[in-house]
């Protein structure tokens, strides 16, 4: 086996790590900006999906990887970007990631006019590969972001910032379909990305004058055979999932991309066990609130990412509003979280996070459940309830589950662990978007027949099978009978309701298992072997 390493973290009593100086909430600040502009990009890229499908002629599959895409690169390269804050220093990497942040988003609002000067590369593959590249430059940023705030925040102080963080997060989240829905609206889907040019001009120069430097001084090398094998990992399992209902799920090509999954994931678990600095010291997870609280960020990602994927085309498609009244729609849950996160700060601090945790969980439950029973006529208050509840169920989760992973981390691995947290929520992303994916489409396929009743028997097999995709976004064919589209509309809903459901069942076992969390104490002065 080779050599091991053992870390000590420092009391959380004691004086700030050398490089974390200055004010803790200015620098709380300065690395929210960052991050506020990649949760733009989030929110605004669902008010456009619609509206890139037509004007890229996309498929389902293809919006499914803008998504999916940019969620994958985040997982993949999250923790590997963690643990080069923790080599290269937190605020260097940081700004690296603002910069290539902003000039990948002008890219992309510039994908028809780069497609055309690459021969055989389509617009919505340019975009794709841009979103990659894209997430790739946010997983920089992000967990370089939670490692300056634990450094720059004492113990117990955190459950402050991280409440004051999921605020300033609910914010922007409230402002992206407002600026996407108007910009969408008013300009085009292009300019959604071109917002973060300005927004990324701010955060760096605000980065560069506000924080200081800081990086661990008890690592030396990036774990590269750990990054190869998690990278493939992760894309067997994600591209098995969203091309098993193209392949079959009983098919020979599925299987051996299960079995590569399974494989790559075995060598990384044997090969962290053996490397001397390990991507993700697996010794970590010896603390059950950090395994636990990883397992919950993936869960509820997974709920939240999967099952929102949909609105933005139930909205639009079948309830027939525009981008901008879509966005306000959405409204009640991001300005939610405004609200919501503070509280949920405080009530970690009061009640402690397995009270807190199962609470929010329970009433995540009730908001997914609700959304299933959702008519094709909703008005404002009957998605709005939902919305607000969702909000008020997601920020403690996810302030609690932040806190716990980043908080029982020696600072020495702060990175590492920030990286962890970010890689839970966004694999957990790109998990529901393509899992609920294909319910959703497998759901429709079963009712839309049903639907269309005995004109199905009528209907070629391949128009049936353009139906099925036009049912995916909630658009019927223009020039159809009023019965088909509204059959393609009911079918939509079916999908839509059947995805909340299982979303409904995920958050509530996820809340039976945020009972075995332990209270978020930080574990300063442990040792963590680092092989």
């Amino acid at each position: 086996m080779a050599d091991t390493k053992t870390v000590h973290a420092p009391s959380s009593s004691g004086p700030a790590k050398p490089g974390t100086g200055g004010n803790p909430w200015l620098v709380l600040l300065a690395v929210s900006l960052g991050v506020i502009m990649v949760m733009l990009d989030g929110t605004v890229v669902g008010i456009a999906n619609p509206v890139i499908q037509m004007d890229l002629r996309a498929t389902l599959s293809d919006l499914q990887w803008v998504t999916s895409g940019y969620l994958l690169a985040l997982a993949v390269f999250l923790i590997t970007a963690g643990k080069l804050g923790d080599l290269f220093g937190h605020k260097r990497v940081f700004l690296i990631g603002v910069a290539g942040f902003a000039v990948s988003s002008v890219g992309i609002g510039f994908s028809a006019q780069l497609a055309d000067l690459i021969p055989g590369i389509t617009p919505i593959g340019t975009l794709i590969g841009l979103r990659v590249l894209q997430g790739l430059f946010g997983a920089l940023l992000q967990p370089a972001a939670l490692a300056l705030l634990r450094g720059a925040f004492p113990g117990e102080k955190l459950n402050q910032a991280m409440g004051a963080w999921g605020a300033i997060i609910g914010l922007s989240s409230a402002a992206g379909p407002i600026v996407g829905g108007v910009l969408v609206d008013k300009v085009n889907w292009e300019s959604v990305f071109f917002i973060n040019a300005p927004v990324g001009v701010i955060a760096l120069v605000m980065g560069a004058l506000l924080i200081k430097e800081n990086r661990s001084r008890t690592l030396a090398r990036i774990d590269w055979l750990g990054v190869v094998l998690l990278s493939g990992a992760m894309f067997s399992l994600v591209w098995t999932i969203i091309k098993a209902p193209e392949w079959g799920w009983g098919s020979a090509t599925t299987r051996n991309f299960v079995i590569a999954f399974v494989v790559l994931l075995a060598l990384f678990v044997f090969w962290q066990s053996r490397a001397r600095q390990p991507l993700v010291p697996l010794s970590l997870f010896a603390n059950r609130s950090i395994s636990i609280g990883t397992f919950l960020m993936m869960m509820v990602a997974f709920a939240m990412f999967g099952a929102m994927f949909f609105l933005g085309f139930f909205f639009q498609g079948v309830h027939g509003l525009s981008p901008l009244e879509a966005g306000l729609r959405m409204l009640p849950m991001s300005a939610g979280m405004i609200v919501a996160s503070p509280l949920a700060g405080m009530a970690l601090g009061r009640f402690g996070p397995k009270l807190t945790m199962a609470t929010g969980l329970l009433i995540t439950a009730l908001a997914m459940f609700l959304m299933s029973r959702l008519g094709i006529d909703a008005s404002f208050i009957e998605s709005g309830i939902p919305f607000v509840l969702l909000a008020f169920g997601l920020s403690p989760v996810f302030v609690g589950a932040t806190e716990i992973i980043v908080g029982n981390a020696p600072v020495e691995l702060s990175g590492v662990a920030g990286g962890l947290q970010q890689s839970a929520m966004q694999v957990g992303g790109a998990l529901g978007t393509a899992i609920l994916g294909a319910v959703m489409a497998g759901e429709i396929s079963r009712t839309l027949p049903g639907h269309l009743g005995p004109a199905a028997a009528a209907i070629p097999p391949e128009n049936l099978a353009a139906l099925e995709k036009g049912a995916a976004f909630g658009v019927a064919p223009p020039g159809l009978p009023e019965q088909i589209g509204s059959a393609v509309h009911l079918s939509f809903m079916d999908g839509m309701h059947l995805a909340f459901i299982v979303s409904t069942c995920v958050a509530v076992l996820t809340a039976a298992l945020s009972l075995f969390v332990k209270s978020g104490r930080k574990t300063e002065g442990a040792p963590v072997h680092m092989g």
